[in-house]
């Protein structure tokens, strides 16, 4: 006798569903702005009744959070990607972070439009809040631990790793808007040496690091 797969074969078709809606949301999102927050739109672009979207979401700002969550974790995907390809340096793993943050498809436009719409909600939504303190945290850990790797490799930073995880994740930020804002202002290759130079600013100074150095020889 055969087992009955049914209920697990509706969980899977309901799990597609409520993706399939998420997806919608983005799309909906990234080319309308707000106007794209209507539920008659989202459902629109997903082709399907507003019944199905109220079916899976109590709330509409239950799905924008969803769909929060899952855009900030295609992109921070596409970092880890980056981070765990590079170099195996701390050098060469935050050059490749910088090098993923300010490139396709982070650097669109839409991408922007998308996020405003996000951010603009976050006063008024603790659904978004939570998405975002959530979200925010694993971006700031992963800088942090990158820093860490680099403070292992050449020694105590000037920051606390805390501050200067911190303080990169404000410059990276305010870099990339100001792109999406005006691209004809500088370029990605430039937004990535600023970067830099703002980390190597973090590292201590060479004298200090050869100071050190004979101390530990001398051991």
């Amino acid at each position: 006798m055969s087992r009955v797969t049914k209920p697990r074969f509706e969980r899977q078709l309901a799990d597609a569903r409520r993706q399939a809606l998420i997806e919608a949301a983005i799309a909906s999102l990234k080319r309308d702005g707000h106007e794209g927050l209507s539920v008659r739109s989202i459902a629109a672009e997903a082709g399907v009744s507003l019944g199905l979207i109220n079916h899976h979401f109590p709330a509409k700002e239950v799905l924008v959070a969803e769909a929060y969550r899952h855009f900030h974790r295609q992109l921070f995907h596409l970092h880890t990607q980056a981070v765990a390809r590079a170099t195996p340096t701390a050098r060469g793993r935050l050059r490749a972070f910088l090098e993923s943050t300010f490139s396709p498809p982070n650097l669109d436009r839409e991408v922007l439009t998308a996020w405003l719409v996000f951010w603009g909600m976050l006063r008024h939504s603790k659904e978004i809040q939570r998405v975002h303190d959530e979200t925010y945290g694993d971006y700031v850990e992963l800088v942090r631990s990158m820093l860490a790797g680099l403070e292992k490799e050449r020694g105590r930073l000037r920051l606390s790793l805390r501050m200067a995880a911190i303080g990169l994740t404000a410059l990276l930020d305010g870099l990339w808007l100001e792109w999406c804002l005006d691209p004809d202002h500088f370029s990605p290759r430039e937004s990535i040496r600023i970067c830099e130079a703002w980390i190597e600013n973090l590292e201590p100074s060479r004298a200090g690091r050869r100071g050190r150095s004979r101390g530990a020889s001398r051991r």
